[in-house]
């Protein structure tokens, strides 16, 4: 199991809104998220997903992506750290987000490695 600590950044959303093209206003715009539910942006489920691939990689150079399965049950917000957990050595891996204030699950999935 790897586990490493990320405290995602308002920079980050917009560059991952520069990059991905994914400019929703919840992402990138405080003031319009400011009225949302949310109150604040959240983060791209692909920037959390990104992370914990890169982590992948790093465990399993080399390796190819077969196939994945994701879901966002919870947000995850610029400044909040997030508990990032990748467990299994193929060629199935699981892959968690965990807000670490309050343990809720920002992201849950696994990879499927070729």
């Amino acid at each position: 199991m790897t586990e490493t600590l990320w405290t995602p950044t308002q920079a980050e959303f917009d560059a991952f809104a520069r990059v991905s093209g994914d400019d929703n206003p919840i992402h990138v715009d405080e003031g319009f998220s400011a009225r949302t539910r949310f109150g604040r942006t959240v983060s791209h489920g692909m920037l959390i997903y990104s992370r914990l691939w890169a982590m992948v990689r790093a465990a399993h150079p080399g390796r190819e992506h077969a196939m994945q399965e994701m879901m966002f049950p919870n947000p995850a917000y610029a400044g909040e750290a997030l508990v990032l957990t990748v467990k299994g050595d193929g060629p199935e891996v699981a892959m968690r987000a965990v807000r670490q204030a309050d343990g809720a699950v920002c992201f849950q999935g696994k990879a499927v490695l070729a």
